[in-house]
Order: structure tokens, then C-alpha cells, then sequence
């Protein structure tokens, strides 16, 4: 199986993980869920927002829910956030649209995953490529990315 950079950071870790693979043509977050059978409120995305402050920060939801831009701004003590245009994806964090992961991005921005991540044993999102997921704890994603956990979607 072909390891991605993801892989490598947890392993690295000495975390456990489990590797998923879907067809590349599904970029549909919860079609995603769906090719991998999985329930699509433990399948979780990454965004990629820009403050008010100028400032970007990393928000990981459920793939069948939205970002709650005013939630997600209180919870990284800003007075405002938007999404960044899509075209700055890929050289603020190295990854394209649909393999975002929060795990191995260029930079170390502030990350927050949503609450409900907590009521899972293991979450799934991108192993930053497409085509490819890591299932892991949301303690473990912690551990690597230092991220914090608040009620930011809906």
C-alpha cells in the first residue's frame, strides 16, 4: 500500500492508525462515507479558514455537517473567519482540494475539531491525498497536532 506523508508523521509517532482507500474520482466528503461504508458523522473534513486577524486556522468537521464560521470564530478568539479561496490551498498548506489533512501541512496553524469527534473511539479524514483516509483517535490527532475541541458545526 502506498504510505502518504500522514502515514509517515503518525507512524513516526508510534500511533496506531488504520489506512483507507476509495476511488479518487468521489470528492464528495460524505460519498466518501458512503464508498467506505462508514458512518458519515465519524468522517471528518479539514478547512482552511483566514481570521480577521489575518491569521489562517484549520477547522475539522463532520463531512455531512457545515462550519459554523461565527462558532469557529469564538473558538479561536477571533472576531471573524472565512474560508480561504480555493486557489490558496495548495501553497499555504501543500495539499489540494479534497486530500486536506491537518496532519502535515506546511505550517502548524491552530486546529479545531469539532466536539462530536469525541463521541468516537476513532475518527476518519484525510491522509492528504486524494483517495486516501487515516482512522484514528481524536486523543491521538491531539497528540500530533495539538488541537482543541469545540462545538463548531452544525
Amino acid at each position: 500500500m502506498i504510505k502518504t506523508n500522514v502515514m509517515r508523521i503518525i507512524e513516526s509517532k508510534h500511533i496506531n492508525y488504520v489506512p483507507h482507500t476509495y476511488s479518487a474520482n468521489i470528492l464528495n466528503g460524505e460519498d466518501v462515507a458512503k464508498a467506505l461504508s462508514l458512518n458519515a458523522n465519524q468522517v471528518f473534513k479539514t478547512l482552511v479558514t483566514v481570521g480577521s486577524n489575518l491569521n489562517h486556522y484549520v477547522f475539522v468537521v463532520p463531512v455531512n455537517k457545515t462550519l459554523k464560521l461565527k462558532l469557529a470564530a469564538k473558538a479561536v478568539g477571533q472576531k471573524s473567519i472565512e474560508m480561504i479561496k480555493q486557489k490558496e490551498l495548495l501553497p499555504l498548506t501543500g495539499y489540494i482540494h479534497g486530500g486536506c489533512s491537518p496532519i502535515g501541512m506546511k505550517k502548524q496553524f491552530e486546529t479545531v475539531v469539532d466536539a462530536s469527534a469525541l463521541n468516537f473511539e476513532t475518527i476518519i479524514f484525510s491522509a492528504g491525498r486524494v483517495g486516501f483516509q487515516v482512522e484514528m483517535s481524536p486523543q491521538d490527532l491531539k497528540q500530533i497536532v495539538n488541537c482543541s475541541f469545540s462545538d463548531i458545526a452544525m
